[in-house]
Order: C-alpha cells, then structure tokens, then sequence
C-alpha cells in the first residue's frame, strides 16, 4: 500500500507554515491541516519584528507563508483533526470523514486563549466581552471599552483599540505594566486614551443580553463600577495538547508538550513547536514559532530516512489513504 504523507502537520500558524515551507524543500510529501488559518497571528493586526518587513499584517504574513509552501507542493486543508492513532511507527488521523496515514506527525496546534472564569463571561462572549482586537476592536468605534491584562499583548491590543475607540481602561492585577519598552512608548504617546489601573481585577461581568458593566476590585479593598461598552481579555493562553496526550506525549511541568532540542517528543515520530511546546519559555513570538517549526520538520525528515518505509508494514490493511469512513 501506498503511505502518500511523509509528514503531516496540525496547525497553520506560523510553526506549522515554517514546518511546511522545510519539509518541502526536503521533498517529503506533506499535508497540513488547520482547524483557523494562520492561528492568533493572522489576527495580530500589525507585525513589526519579524525579520525582512518593516511593518506587515499578520494575515498578510501568514498568507505569503502559505504561498511559500505551496510552491513547494504541500497540500493544505482546513478541518478539526478528530483524533489520531498509532500502530508502531505509523500513524492514522480522522479528519470530519476523512481518514489519512501517515509516517510522522508535527503538532502546532498553539494554544487557546484564557478567560476570567467568571460568572457570565461564556453567556456574554460576543455580546460584549471579546478574546482578540484585530476581529472585534472596530466594532466599538467611538465607545469605551476594557482591557483585563498586564503584558505585551494586552499594551498591543490596547493601543491597537485605541485606533478605534474613544478610551481604554487596562486593567492590570500586578503593581506595574510588562511588555516590551517600544510597546509602552506607543501606548504612552496616547496620553489619556489609554488609562491604567494598578493591582485591580474584575470581579464580575454585569448584563443580561449583552455587557453593562464591571466590578472592580482593587488590592486596597475598594471595589467600583466600571460603565464599558466592551471587554478584551488577554491574559495568556493554554496550550492545546489533548490530540497529543492521546498518543501518550509527555507534558512538561506547565501543561505544555515536552520535547527535546530536536523538537522530537517522547514518542518516535512525533514532533511539536510552536506555543503548545514551552521550548524557549514565555518569550513565544512568530519567529521562535517558524523556526521551531523549521527543526521540526528537519528532524522528521531525518527521521523518515531511517524509519520511513515500516509504515508500509504495519499500517492497516486496506485502508487507503483519504479514504471515506
């Protein structure tokens, strides 16, 4: 039986792309599947440190990556991997109806974005509270809205809102702002637009159909009403590791996916970059993401010189691959 994928990568931001673009260049046959292209990138709004362009959106970046891989004869498809198996060094992934194998696999799932946890949040989500500015910012033109975080993305969002909205509170639980010196600048330029509350968080989320209001609480033990029209919430994320789990990859002590300098996890044939690894810490930007995904993709064609043709053995028989369940 034919196994059609060498490789194939879950995930279509900036580590599965940089994965994509490698593993094409080393001829393997590779298929990336993405449940949202481009992940948070392609929502970033404006990228300004990724080395080549000045100043590029995240989409943009994202698509010029796509076209890269393209060229190099990587099929792309969008779709929710359902679930994924193993059978000795071979590996099969159901995707909607859709079954493919495959030789090896690279994880570049990212990560899921944090909420509050509080009561509300779920019901009002989209109804005033909100997970990305790029998508929703322009809808509060001219209103007032809030922002729950107190590192780089939560400054970037805000003053990316403030383009559209006519004041920000950043809401901000620990004694001071941390993000990136040339971010704090931007945001201090806006002067008053741009409000900063110290060692507060919001205690509850008040509306019925959509948001009224927040309730703050401060460390001195005030608490206060907050009129917004919206809330972006940007307080991190967690990594999504249950596909991986499944196949029995190890965690690291945070939840992430533990893998070595090789990007190779615990299980031969599976490989893992981008923001659902903790490779380089918190410092996750789309560069360390694409070259994570870079050494991924080395080390699986690497891998496949060795072990490549054992998938023709053990996979099941008769199965072909993209055959319909």
């Amino acid at each position: 039986m034919e196994i059609v994928y060498d490789l194939i990568i879950i995930g279509s931001g900036a580590a599965g792309l940089g994965a994509a673009i490698y593993s094409g260049r080393y001829r393997m046959k590779v298929l990336v599947i993405g449940k949202e292209f481009g992940g948070e990138t392609a929502k970033a709004g404006s990228i300004e440190n990724y080395p080549g362009f000045q100043s590029i959106d995240g989409f943009e970046l994202m698509d010029a990556m796509k076209r890269q891989a393209g060229f190099l004869a990587v099929k792309m498809i969008d779709g929710e991997v359902t679930s994924v198996t193993r059978q000795e060094h071979c590996f099969e992934i159901a995707v909607k109806n859709t079954t493919y194998q495959f030789h090896s696999i690279l994880f570049a799932v990212g990560a899921e974005r944090l909420r509050l946890g509080l009561p509300n949040e779920r019901e009002l989500t989209g109804r005033g509270v909100h997970y990305c500015v790029t998508c929703d910012g322009p809808v509060y033109t001219g209103k007032t809205i809030a922002m729950v975080g107190g590192g780089d993305a939560s400054v970037k969002g805000a003053v990316l809102a403030a383009e559209y909205v006519s004041k920000v509170f950043l809401i901000v639980r620990g004694k001071e702002v941390a993000a990136e010196p040339i971010n704090l600048e931007r945001m201090k330029t806006l002067g008053e637009k741009i409000e900063v509350l110290l060692e507060t968080e919001v205690k509850e989320i008040i509306g019925k159909d959509k948001l009224e209001k927040l309730i703050l609480s401060q460390k001195s033990g005030k608490h206060d009403e907050l009129v917004v029209d919206g809330l972006f919430v940007e307080i991190g994320a967690l990594p999504n590791v249950e596909l991986a789990k499944s196949l029995g990859v190890e965690l690291d002590e945070r939840g992430y996916i533990k893998v070595d300098n090789a990007m190779q996890t615990n299980i031969d044939g599976v490989f893992a970059a981008g923001d659902a690894v903790n490779h380089f810490g918190s410092f996750k930007q789309d560069i360390t993401a694409a070259a994570m995904g870079a050494v991924g993709a080395t080390s699986a064609y690497n891998d496949h010189k060795i072990h490549g043709e054992l998938c023709q053995v053990h996979m099941r028989p008769g199965l072909q691959v993209g055959s319909q369940k």
